[in-house]
């Protein structure tokens, strides 16, 4: 007896978007065709080797009363939000509404509002809880002097350091997010140096990819965040990351939260394609 084997391929249109260097594929699933992606199908699309490549895979779904919803995946397929990739979300969102400029969106942590000002996409992020600053013996593991955690839409660790090297920040970011502390929830690490008034350079380590990325929306907003109350700042903080320049805007309450945080910056479309998975 003769037996057949047949694979079901499925062919999915999608467009490759940068923001700061943070890069991700959009797709359009408005018609909910591709809601039933694998976390291994994710994975597929983002290798590098094997597949489009991206730091993460965004699906453009559909949502009740809003524009609507972001479904974010790591390049790993985990889930969280993401700064950068919202923003492409809102340029990608404005192919599909023509003449649209703002937007109100659902993803992971809640709803959103952006606007699309010129070359410059802006999204208002949730409110943060005030920093907390790491545990003695934590820092002992790690040796450092001082960090601080906080919440901005995916955990962050950030501490202040000169060496902003990839070599440094691989070999920090990795010791900080696989130790005791962190490695079952994970956590993304910052290194943050301070150039001058107003103005910070970071470079992260981010979970899900598990790699140094050129520019994390979510981190540039934490390490604005630690930077604006460990010295007193209440303006705009400009924050440059590898990829290019963002900016983060927030008012800060009396008990040191934050409150209409707002992160700036462009995203570009890379190009348009398919592929076959």
């Amino acid at each position: 007896m003769i037996t057949f084997e047949f694979n079901l391929f499925m062919q999915i249109p999608f467009s490759k978007y940068q923001a700061t260097g943070n890069d991700f594929i959009l797709i359009d699933n408005m018609s909910g065709a591709y809601s039933d992606l694998s976390i291994a199908q994710i994975s597929h699309l983002c290798d590098r080797k094997f597949g489009v490549g991206a730091d993460g895979c965004i699906l453009i779904s559909k949502a009740e009363g809003l524009d609507f919803h972001m479904d974010y995946s790591n390049a790993d397929g985990t889930k969280s939000f993401c700064g950068n990739g919202a923003r492409s979300s809102i340029h990608f969102a404005s192919q599909l509404f023509p003449g649209k400029l703002e937007f109100t969106f659902q993803a992971i942590d809640g709803m959103h509002k952006a606007r699309i000002n010129g070359d410059s996409i802006s999204i208002d992020m949730s409110s943060v809880a005030p920093m907390l600053s790491v545990p003695q013996a934590q820092l002992d593991t790690f040796n450092l002097d001082s960090a601080y955690t906080l919440q901005t839409g995916s955990p962050h660790f950030v501490v202040l350091q000169d060496d902003l090297s990839s070599s440094n920040v691989i070999t920090l970011g990795r010791h900080i997010r696989y130790s005791d502390f962190y490695k079952e929830q994970g956590i993304n690490v910052n290194l943050m140096k301070i150039l001058s008034h107003g103005l910070i350079s970071i470079a992260t380590y981010e979970r899900g990819v598990e790699d140094e990325t050129l520019s994390c929306g979510t981190g540039a907003t934490a390490c604005a965040l630690v930077y604006s109350q460990l010295h007193n700042i209440d303006m705009p903080v400009k924050v440059q990351v590898k990829g290019g320049m963002l900016l983060v805007s927030f008012d800060q309450q009396e008990d040191a939260s934050f409150s209409n945080v707002v992160l700036s910056g462009p995203a570009v479309k890379v190009y348009d394609g398919s592929i076959t998975i």
